[in-house]
């Protein structure tokens, strides 16, 4: 697994934390992410950078691009933020579906979606943050046993 893909809507707060964590936890390996519904060439929004700033992560550079088809065909692991994430993608693109996993599928009983705090106040994006650490964490160890 050294092509990996984290999506969200708008490429503004949630993937661009997920990769960023996958990064400083996977180095050597290609990471990048996108959104369905990308708010393009934005930087990562403020709440999110600066709570990623307070856990060691900088988003600075980071501006939002739009899926593609040969970003799913390119990433050896798409992973998705929410489940109806995950039926959009496969939708778009059949030949990925194997590799399209919500970053929440290991969590809870069932897996757990990450909610989109766009627009939403401060804690919304500390909870996101949380919940993409756990998975991240999650994928990460699995990540790791396989190669």
């Amino acid at each position: 697994m050294n092509n990996i893909l984290t999506v969200c809507v708008g490429n503004i707060c949630r993937s661009p934390v997920a990769e960023a964590m996958l990064k400083e936890r996977l180095p050597g390996r290609k990471i990048w992410s996108a959104g369905l519904h990308a708010v393009v060439g934005h930087g990562a929004e403020t709440t999110a950078r600066e709570i990623a700033r307070q856990h060691g992560l900088d988003l600075s550079a980071h501006r939002a691009q739009q899926i593609a088809g040969w970003m799913c065909s390119h990433a050896d692991l798409v992973l998705v933020m929410e489940a109806r994430h995950q039926q959009e993608l496969e939708k778009l693109y059949p030949t990925a579906r194997g590799k399209i996993h919500r970053l929440g599928e290991f969590g809870a009983p069932g897996g757990f979606d990450i909610a989109d705090p766009y627009r939403q106040p401060q804690a919304a994006f500390e909870a996101a943050h949380a919940a993409i650490a756990r998975g991240v964490d999650e994928w990460v160890r699995r990540i790791k046993l396989v190669s």
